[in-house]
């Protein structure tokens, strides 16, 4: 009994020093395990700033917005814009200077009218009234280019004329050969001294808007104009209106070409939404209303 009990304890003495080298290979590779972890936490942690920070660089890199240039820089004086020749066949009576309406910026917008009365005596009178009336829109990096402002502007001008009160028989059709785009709208407007046949031509070149106002009418007892006559007159002289602007700038008018960065709108053209067209459309409410008066004291 004694041989068997040593033989069992000679045999537990191998196993038990083999189970040490185990148990310290573990605790050895726990450490490793532990510093891998770390490496590789710390490469990710890595990665992430320099994708932040390439992220900063390129934001900071990138340009600022920018919009193109207005073509048109100025704009010509608004009582010059007709020839005297236009002038003696439109508004014979009105001599050769008109009345230019109020601008806070002579170079963003314009306004200039003549009225005539040609006083037949028994056999009645001829009355003409003729108003021009210059728009210039600048481009702004927040609100768009100077043209495409322009082009709204052009639609609500057109707009307006269909809409205009007291208008009878209104037609409307389009002007070709007349800056970028023009259109025609005519209408009769029925009043206690006689029929008055008005003609209106809006005309867009550039960043421009031409609005011509021409209206006629036969008073105490005198025949009413022709309204084709009319039309054809008011045509040529929004063509020759057009062709004033154009002129103005081919000399040293013309925008200088560099992006406009900021919102930089010409004052009294588009600086203030909605502003300048009421303050426009006062003009011509003006001009309106003073050949009416005229027409009333004759």
């Amino acid at each position: 009994m004694q041989r068997r009990a040593q033989r069992d304890q000679r045999a537990q003495r191998p196993r038990r020093a083999g189970r040490l080298p185990r148990v310290l290979v573990c605790a050895v590779a726990v450490p490793v395990m532990l510093a891998a972890a770390g490496c590789s936490s710390d490469s990710g942690s890595g990665d992430e700033g320099g994708k932040a920070a390439k992220s900063t660089a390129s934001a900071s890199a990138s340009p600022s917005p920018t919009v193109r240039p207005a073509a048109y820089a100025k704009l010509p004086e608004p009582c010059e814009v007709l020839s005297e020749d236009t002038l003696g066949d439109l508004v014979p009576k009105a001599g050769k200077s008109g009345k230019e309406g109020t601008s806070d910026d002579t170079s963003a917008r314009g306004s200039c009218s003549w009225s005539s009365l040609d006083d037949n005596g028994v056999k009645g009178s001829q009355f003409r009234w003729l108003n021009v009336s210059l728009l210039r829109f600048e481009s702004d990096v927040a609100r768009g280019a100077g043209d495409e402002l322009a082009h709204e502007y052009y639609t609500k001008q057109v707009q307006d004329a269909q809409a205009a009160e007291g208008a009878q028989k209104v037609k409307t059709e389009p002007v070709a050969g007349t800056g970028d785009e023009a259109t025609a709208v005519r209408y009769d407007l029925k009043k206690k001294d006689g029929t008055f046949k008005q003609q209106t031509v809006v005309a867009r070149v550039e960043n421009v808007v031409v609005t011509l106002d021409y209206n006629g009418a036969g008073l105490a007892g005198d025949k009413t104009p022709d309204a084709d006559d009319l039309m054809k007159d008011a045509r040529e002289a929004a063509k020759e209106a057009v062709a004033a602007v154009v002129d103005a700038n081919d000399a040293d008018g013309k925008a200088s070409g560099s992006p406009s960065t900021g919102a930089s709108a010409t004052k009294g053209s588009a600086g203030t939404s909605g502003g300048t067209d009421k303050a426009d459309d006062g003009d011509d409410d003006e001009g309106r209303s003073s050949s009416k008066s005229t027409a009333k004291k004759s």
